[in-house]
This record gives C-alpha cells, sequence and structure tokens, in this order.
C-alpha cells in the first residue's frame, strides 16, 4: 500500500479505500477500478471477518486480482489485536493497522511498533491512528462515540518512535453517517503533515463534501477510506426490493445491490483524483 501513498501523494491525489465483505463487492470494486484506470484499496475489519475469515479474504482477492489490471492493496482496517494482525498477515495482507487510538500515548507506540516488526520483514505496509475518531451517529461500530484530536506536537514523534508507514488522523472526520456537515480543521492537518513526514488517512471518508475533501488531499491526505455509503447503497436497494415483494432470490437481489454500489465507487474515484491514475 505505501507504494500507491507515495505515488499518489507525488501526484497529489489520494487513493480510494473500499471496505469490502465478500467476492461480489470485491468484484464490483475493481471492475469499476479498471474501467476508470485507477489504484484502488480493499479493506476490510473485524466487523466484516464473521462472514470470512481474513484467509478466505486474502485467496478470494489474490485470485480477483488475476483478472483485472488495477494496482491494489489489500488492508487490514481497525485491527485489534496484535494476533489479528497475524492472521492477516499470515493470510497475505498487504497493508494491516492495528487501532490503539483509544489507549494511551505510550502503548499506542508499543504496540504499532510490535506490528511494524511483524509486517516490514514481509513487505507489508503498516498504519496507526493518532488522536481518535469517533462515531457521527448512533449506529456505527467503529470508533468510540467521541473523538479526540490528533495532536500536531505529537504527530512526529509517533512517527518515529513508532515506525508506521501511514498516520490515521482526527481532524473533525468520523465514522458512520454524518448528522451534519463535517468541519475539518485544516490548519491542524497542514501542520500534522509538516511534522509525520508520512502520508496521511482519512478515516469516515463518506459525505465529506468534495471541496473539502480536495483541500485535505493537498495538505497531505493521500488515503480515503469510504464504507458507509457503499453499506448504505446496498441497504437501500436490498430494502426497496425486498418490501415491494420483488426479488426474493438473494443471488437476483444482491446483484442489483452491487450495481447500486458502482456509481458510489466511481464517485470516490473520481473525486479523490484517482481516475487515470493506474
Amino acid at each position: 500500500m505505501l507504494e500507491l501513498l507515495k505515488t499518489a501523494a507525488a501526484g497529489r491525489y489520494a487513493v480510494p479505500s473500499f471496505c469490502v465483505w465478500n467476492a461480489e463487492s470485491a468484484v464490483t470494486v475493481l471492475r469499476v477500478a479498471a474501467e476508470l484506470r485507477a489504484p484502488v484499496i480493499l479493506m476490510n475489519g473485524p466487523g466484516d471477518m464473521p462472514l470470512l475469515t481474513p484467509a478466505d479474504l486474502a485467496g478470494m482477492v489474490r485470485e480477483l486480482l488475476g483478472r483485472f489490471a488495477v494496482p491494489a492493496a489489500l488492508h487490514l482496517d481497525h485491527g485489534s489485536a496484535i494476533r489479528q494482525v497475524e492472521e492477516c498477515l499470515r493470510a497475505g495482507y498487504t497493508s494491516v493497522m492495528l487501532d490503539f487510538s483509544t489507549r494511551p500515548y505510550a502503548e499506542n507506540v508499543a504496540a504499532l511498533r510490535q506490528v511494524v516488526a511483524l509486517a516490514h520483514p514481509h513487505g507489508v505496509t503498516v498504519e496507526g491512528e493518532l488522536g481518535h475518531v469517533g462515531r457521527a451517529d448512533a449506529a456505527t461500530t467503529e470508533g468510540q462515540p467521541g473523538s479526540e484530536l490528533t495532536q500536531p506536537a505529537e504527530a512526529g514523534s509517533y512517527v518515529q518512535e513508532s515506525g508506521v508507514d501511514a498516520l490515521a488522523v482526527s481532524i473533525g472526520n468520523a465514522h458512520g453517517q454524518y448528522t451534519k456537515l463535517p468541519s475539518l480543521d485544516f490548519q491542524r492537518l497542514a501542520e500534522i503533515h509538516q511534522a509525520a513526514a508520512v502520508p496521511l488517512v482519512l478515516h469516515g471518508g463518506s459525505g465529506t463534501p468534495e471541496p473539502d475533501l480536495r483541500r485535505a488531499i493537498a495538505l497531505g491526505i493521500a488515503k480515503v477510506n469510504v464504507a458507509t455509503e457503499l453499506i448504505a447503497a446496498v441497504r437501500g436497494s436490498l430494502l426497496s426490493q425486498w418490501q415491494g415483494g420483488r426479488n426474493l432470490w438473494v443471488p437476483v437481489a444482491e446483484a442489483e445491490a452491487m450495481a447500486a454500489i458502482a456509481p458510489v465507487v466511481e464517485k470516490w474515484i473520481c473525486c479523490t483524483g484517482a481516475a487515470g491514475r493506474a
């Protein structure tokens, strides 16, 4: 993933990172990315793994990448434990995140240093989070209810002490469905970028106004996570079909739901500036 992010940072665009949870969602993302000649990141985390194990997900993605000429990474998002990171490394993930952002600074640094020692010998990118990205709505499971903003004064030391390759930041962004437009602290972002000197990651991309997104990219954001808009498109499609009494056969209904997420993928590839970069 680091190769994709460094290229994006140099080109002043960001790589969209899409939540995928099965072969159908992964195929949809890769197909649209191939059509738009865009690099992408496929991500999943603890909430997706009751459906498929990391080994299942990695094997599926490896198989699919042989069908699409797309530069892509497979990323563990919001890993919750070292053992989960180790499982994903064994499975063949090319990027891992251990989210200890709610832990004390020293514990966060020590844990990420351990992940770096495990991942870097295999050429695997490591993402850490400093500050804490909370939830925008009550239904979202990622993150704690509230956010804690990233302190620029800590960003440089965190990266240096932990050895992470990419840094997720908290600048007014949040996971889930925004109940009001986010207010991003661009001055804070600029200071973090200068201090950290690594590609920065914006969690909670869904719902961010495009002008704000482009400004954030110009200030160092090289990866943008997208999940809520995909899930909303799937949910809306399935509810419409099933409440209307049609497409009760799951594969037929799911095919229509996957068609509903394709425009979301296209939107984010275009608004991050990733189209035509592959």
